[in-house]
């Protein structure tokens, strides 16, 4: 109901002052005669007052704007209504109206909540700007080949990032740095030079020996003072190897041997030895190593190859890389502004956090991810450097608990000019300022492997604040879980050490992938053979109900036909659709759960598979749009989960990566009028009773269109099913079926001998009279009676009555098989 202008308001309050109805009537009417008042439903509560005023319309007909007007609102109203009651439109004789409409009461979505280390709970995710996330990871420090360990970080970001990108559409800014200034790869990189060096001067057996010798020294009193149980196990492996490889080359000089044997032995030491001799050059000559390009060129080569790891598992590369070696200003400029915050300090040209003034300050907090861990001397130095833990470094320290923002470089360390003398980045600042140089003083997300919540990230945190000097400079901070190889830690030592390279080599990035989604990303994944055959079968369970929907959906049908009336099963399996559907959406909410996902995703597939052998058993078509709505989400899952890592409308792609490309749409006609041709060929032959033709057949779908990646699946009044299926898949099945049947074949082979031996030993019994059954058991009893039954033992004791009972029952039975043999010899039946 419209409102009035307060003009109008005006006149109406001047006409209800009226006490003359008539005369009323007539100011009422001159009033109207200025408006348009029948124009839609637009009327105003000083309308519906005035006409409450009006028990019928005036009787002089010159009034007809009123008799007009009153007639108009009485349509709309039902009639006049007197003060205090309800003045809706209702329904009149004349007109009828829609009547009132109340939204449907609706659920509250579900919201996507993430494991905060921040809090340790799971946390409503909400980004500073709109959809928009801003994202740091932590990435490698590139010193060596990447290995399982880096997989299950990098593979875990990758589905996260990809599930709030594409499912929960954010637009995500990720970034990630390489780490490639650090002191591992400073003593790494030293090491390959100066055993590089080394070896280019073709060292003679007798200076070798000599070299290796002396480089045990050292390494045995380092052995002796190692405690870490997996360290020990590895420096007893390098010298019981170095041990072994030393005694034939000094047998070869003592003896003289010819030069290549010599010269063969040599290189085995040399090989064996490499660490060894690596650690003594560099503690002799480490020193000496000054040229900056030096310590480049390890972290490139390996940089290089982590990023072909990372295209070959389907991690998607970042929004933007950066490098500690490119950012020195931005880094010195850091450190810098900490310490005119009043947060660091300078010591001996290195300079130093001050975690006991950080942690003082009002404003700001220390060790915000593992506060309990704060003031752990072993994880302290571990974050500080192998380089960086010597007690003059430490004694530079107001507290133990303070770390290096910037080092000073010692000899044989690469190193920048900076304000404070030559020097170097520290680890945790490296982080620090790469991130809030593209990213400002807050982040959304900040992510990296369990192991680095302390220090590591802890410092990050407290150094990023003491610059911006806020509270918040990341707000969700998550951590992927450790990774564990059939149990133990990976280590070296433990000879458990897989890259990603040799992973790669057993299984697909995909099979690795699904593995992955198999598990909850911030818990521990045990990476051993039970974990991947889970992943195998979940991928051929996956595959094969693709597989047979393709199938269902190449079955020639007309338009109209492609859609078909739904029955009580197809309800059914809509029904389960999507409430499978809502399960995977809450479970996504729930923290990116990919696990309770791939289990719901399992239980919609069995569903559709009951469904299909129901219509199949009952030679019915199944509902082909349904099937196909289906496959075509679990498709677009499976995308946005990476698990399918190209253009594929409908199921895995087949034929592997760059391959998909209309191969199924090109070569499918030509696969169906084969298997129709091979299907009329079979009936001939069948009728005909021409064998060879159906080996031939036989043949073809078993031996020949494996090979190349074709599987023809045959159904008794059915038609033959196609598939194209990996060949490699293939190949393994048909060796895994050929190894079944020739178990098969074995185990029926060994019943037939095992029943063939006792047939003959049966038979050799048959032939033994009864009274001389008992006679060859000497070693029992001493007599016998007249019909060769035993009546003594060996001892010349008269046996039982039991004894002789049961003898006695052996006898008849022996008596009845010879009778057997006999009939049998008699009619000449013997096998």
């Amino acid at each position: 109901m419209a409102g009035c202008s307060g003009e109008q308001a005006s006149d109406y309050r001047s006409i209800l002052s009226i006490s003359d109805e008539a005369a009323r009537a007539q100011a009422l009417d001159q009033h109207l005669s200025t408006r348009s008042y029948v124009q839609g439903y637009s009327l105003s509560q000083a309308d519906v007052d005035v006409f409450r005023q009006l028990s019928a319309p005036p009787a002089d007909s010159r009034l007809f704007h009123v008799a007009r007007w009153f007639r108009h609102i009485e349509a709309l109203l039902g009639g006049p209504h007197g003060k205090g009651q309800p003045c809706g439109l209702q329904a009149s004789k004349s007109r009828r109206v829609q009547p009132q409409w109340s939204p449907p009461a609706g659920t509250e979505p579900c919201k996507l909540r993430l494991y905060n280390s921040l809090t340790r709970n799971k946390d409503v995710f909400i980004p500073q700007d709109g959809k928009k996330v801003t994202w740091y990871c932590c990435g490698p420090t590139v010193y060596d080949a990447s290995h399982m360990g880096h997989a299950r970080s990098y593979i875990s970001f990758d589905i996260l990032r990809r599930v709030l990108k594409d499912y929960f559409q954010y637009d995500v800014f990720y970034c990630m740095n390489i780490t490639d200034i650090d002191d591992k790869i400073i003593r790494r990189a030293r090491q390959n030079y100066l055993f590089e060096q080394y070896c280019e001067q073709k060292p003679v057996a007798a200076q070798l020996l000599e070299d290796v010798h002396a480089a045990l020294e050292p390494f045995s009193v380092k052995l002796s003072e190692t405690t870490d149980p997996d360290k020990r196990q590895m420096l007893e492996r390098i010298q019981r190897a170095v041990t072994l490889a030393i005694e034939p080359l000094e047998q070869a000089v003592r003896s003289s041997h010819p030069g290549e044997d010599v010269s063969g032995r040599v290189q085995v030491l040399l090989e064996e030895a490499k660490d060894l001799l690596s650690d003594w050059l560099d503690s002799m000559s480490g020193s000496e190593v000054t040229d900056n390009s030096i310590f480049s060129k390890l972290p490139k080569f390996w940089e290089e190859e982590f990023h072909k790891d990372m295209e070959a598992l389907n991690v998607l590369p970042p929004d933007v890389l950066t490098r500690v070696s490119e950012y020195i200003p931005e880094i010195v400029n850091f450190v810098q502004k900490i310490v005119d915050n009043g947060y660091g300090y300078v010591s001996n040209g290195s300079v130093y956090f001050d975690t006991a003034k950080f942690a003082a300050s009002e404003k700001h907090s220390y060790g915000k991810l593992v506060p309990e861990a704060v003031g752990d001397q072993k994880a302290l130095q571990e974050g500080e450097g192998d380089l960086s833990v010597s007690a003059d470094r430490l004694s530079e320290k107001r507290s133990p608990n303070d770390f290096a923002l910037w080092k000073a470089s010692k000899p044989g360390e690469p190193s920048w000019p900076c304000p404070w003398g030559k020097g170097r980045p520290g680890w945790h600042i490296e982080c620090s300022a790469m991130a809030s140089t593209l990213l400002g003083a807050s982040m959304d997300i900040h992510g990296g492997g369990f192991d680095l919540r302390f220090p590591h990230h802890d410092n990050e945190l407290a150094q990023s604040e003491a610059y911006f000097e806020n509270d918040c400079w990341v707000s969700y901070f998550l951590h992927t879980g450790h990774l564990t190889i059939a149990g133990c830690k990976m280590s070296k030592s433990l000879k458990n050490f897989i890259t990603i390279k040799d992973a790669l080599k057993k299984h697909s990035a995909r099979q690795l992938r699904l593995a992955f989604l198999m598990h909850t990303w911030k818990d521990t994944l045990d990476y051993s053979s039970n974990t991947m055959e889970s992943a195998l079968q979940y991928e051929k369970f996956l595959s094969e109900f693709f597989l047979n929907v393709k199938d269902i959906l190449r079955a020639p049908v007309d338009i109209t036909s492609q859609f078909e009336k739904w029955e009580t099963e197809e309800a059914e399996l809509n029904k389960t659709f999507y409430d499978k559907k809502a399960a995977i959406h809450e479970a996504l909410c729930d923290n990116v759960d990919t696990r309770t996902v791939m289990e719901e995703m399992r239980a919609l597939v069995s569903q559709c598979n009951l469904y299909m052998a129901a219509r199949k058993a009952a030679r019915r078509r199944p509902n082909r749009a349904l099937l196909e709505s289906i496959a075509v989400y679990l498709t677009h899952m499976l995308k946005i989960f990476g698990a399918i890592e190209e253009e594929s409308s409908l199921g895995f792609p087949v034929g592997g990566p760059g391959k998909n490309l209309n191969l199924e749409s090109m070569v499918m006609p030509y696969l169906k009028v084969l298997s129709e041709f091979r299907e009329g060929v079979r009936k001939i032959a069948r009728e005909n009773k021409v064998p060879e033709v159906l080996q031939l057949s036989d043949t073809l779908r078993d031996d020949i269109l494996p090979e190349l990646g074709v599987r023809f699946e045959d159904h008794e009044g059915l038609p033959t099913v196609v598939k194209l299926v990996d060949r490699d898949t293939l190949l393994k099945e048909r060796e895994e079926k050929k190894r079944a049947e020739e178990e098969k074949r074995r185990k029926k082979e060994e019943a037939a001998r095992r029943k063939q031996e006792q047939e003959a030993a049966k038979l050799a019994k048959m032939k033994i009279p009864p009274s001389e059954m008992f006679l060859s058991e000497s070693d029992k009893y001493s007599k016998f009676d007249e019909n060769g039954l035993p009546t003594h033992d060996t001892e010349g004791k008269e046996l039982s009555k039991g004894q002789v009972k049961k003898l006695r029952k052996l006898f008849e039975a022996q008596e009845k098989l010879h009778k057997e043999y006999l009939q049998m010899v008699q009619n000449g039946s013997l096998p």
